[in-house]
């Protein structure tokens, strides 16, 4: 009699979590919060799609899980906050929808969980289908300022966390934390609303190990919401940035793996592809204001080419009288000590200390 009166309070505060997330679905959601790229699905369920998309809520008592499934053939991975703190990174293995429990030790009235995607898009969804607790109506979220940052593996924080995979085991992904990459390590220091729209490996006209034949590149998937190249579903661009970054070329500077062939660097087509590519954002984000960035990850005489690229991009908008000017900044040179050569998350919060106070000015200026 006792298991049987749980599973009800279980069925009931799921069935209200339900029923409260239904009734404001087509309107504004004042039980959960979304953010990032992410889709709203029948049923009221909610896919995660980019690196740091989110889902947040509160919820009366100390009693909470949550269920969550990857939808593809492989494991995935979300970051948790509870109540403003990081509780870690949960790994999701394939198959069907599992109960994740929340850990509440800290007693109070109410909580704020958020849980977001720790991966990537190429990675497959993340699929938020109900919690078992007493959701609450969240308080009315003040206006923030929005930021849009565009890149490739370091902006969407590849290989930043290795604590509990080494680098150089189990699947390129396993190490993956982009709740931990600069973009929202920067966004939570300014209190601002983000979106990352980045994807590993990809360049602005090439990628790391491929000359546009077999991969796409940012500019062919930026507009798809899952930011791939099907062109289903299209993002609506609803999320108006007052700031976009860009942080594109690495990978169009590498060298690849020097098995496939690697031609030299067209700084002719980086370029083009760029000012195009500006074109795009301007299309969808009219009032934003561009800021370019180099990459921690290229030194030497790559920078230079790279930086003096960058240059004339800007110098290709000097007449544009419609649109801010487009800024340039450069990050100061790193040994990133992450898996691959990429950042890890102490370098992710260096990189975000030397954006924080530039973008703080932008932001602010008139």
């Amino acid at each position: 009699m006792m298991i049987f009166k749980k599973l009800f309070l279980a069925f009931v505060w799921f069935t209200f979590s339900v029923m409260a997330w239904s009734q404001n679905a087509d309107t504004k959601n004042t039980f959960y919060s979304l953010s990032g790229r992410v889709e709203l699905l029948d049923q009221n369920k909610v896919i995660l799609i980019g690196p740091a998309s989110s889902v947040s809520f509160e919820f009366q008592g100390n009693s909470c899980s949550i269920a969550l499934q990857s939808l593809v053939d492989h494991q995935n991975y979300v970051a948790l906050v509870l109540d403003g703190k990081y509780i870690g990174r949960i790994r999701i293995e394939k198959g069907e929808a599992k109960s994740f429990p929340i850990v509440v030790s800290e007693k109070k009235k109410t909580h704020h969980l958020s849980i977001y995607k720790a991966t990537e898009a190429t990675n497959g969804g993340v699929l938020f289908s109900g919690t078992i607790a007493k959701i609450i109506e969240s308080s009315v979220p003040k206006s923030k300022k929005k930021i849009e940052l565009i890149g490739d593996s370091i902006t969407s924080g590849f290989g930043n966390d290795d604590s509990t995979i080494p680098c150089g085991t189990g699947d390129w992904y396993d190490q993956h934390n982009a709740y931990w990459a600069y973009g929202p390590v920067l966004s939570r220091a300014l209190d601002l609303d983000f979106v990352l729209s980045s994807v590993s490996g990809y360049g602005m006209y090439r990628n790391w190990n491929d000359e546009h034949i077999e991969e796409p590149i940012i500019p062919d998937v930026y507009e798809n919401l899952y930011l791939n190249t099907d062109g289903l579903q299209p993002y609506d661009f609803k999320f108006q940035p007052d700031l976009v970054s860009i942080c594109v070329g690495t990978n169009d500077l590498s060298d690849g793996d020097g098995k496939k062939t690697r031609l030299p660097f067209n700084e002719e087509k980086f370029i083009s592809n760029y000012i195009n590519f500006i074109k795009t954002v301007y299309k969808h984000a009219p009032n934003t204001r561009i800021v370019l960035l180099n990459s921690p990850m290229v030194s030497g005489d790559k920078n230079v080419t790279f930086v003096n690229c960058l240059k004339k991009v800007i110098q290709a908008f000097e007449k544009d009288t419609a649109h801010k000017k487009i800024e340039l900044f450069e990050f100061q040179p790193m040994v990133p000590k992450g898996c691959g050569y990429h950042p890890n998350i102490a370098d992710d919060k260096v990189m975000a200390d030397q954006l924080i106070p530039y973008f703080k000015q932008l932001l602010n200026e008139k």
